[in-house]
């Protein structure tokens, strides 16, 4: 968990940081795949994102198979969740995080297929 401000404020600071943790916020939990078709980066940039992410305890994972799914961490003090329940909501209908979660909504063969593309 960000023990500091200045982790959460770091990690808000980033384009690709703040669109991940805007998109699990509202989505709940995404696989790797999601993201980066929602986000339009490439894998090795999002993947070094979210271990920064991670590194701060910002967001927790779990493993399926082959595939590695994200979601805010649900242990973030109160005061963090607030932060980032306000930016969400602030946000939400913004450039580029409104676009983000449309590219997520017409995502083709979303995880429950048996193959992310």
């Amino acid at each position: 968990m960000p023990n500091q401000a200045t982790e959460l404020f770091a990690a808000l600071a980033h384009d690709t940081r703040l669109r991940t943790l805007m998109l699990l916020a509202e989505q709940g939990e995404l696989c790797v795949c999601e993201l980066t078709h929602a986000i339009g980066v490439s894998q090795p940039h999002l993947s070094r994102h979210l271990a920064q992410l991670r590194q701060v305890e910002l967001v927790a994972d779990r493993r399926a198979g082959v595939w590695i799914y994200y979601r805010i961490n649900p242990q973030l003090p109160e005061w963090a969740a607030t932060v980032l329940r306000e930016t969400v909501e602030g946000l939400r209908d913004a450039k580029p995080f409104a676009a983000d979660r449309a590219n997520l909504g017409a995502m083709p063969n979303r995880p429950d297929a048996p193959r992310c593309p």
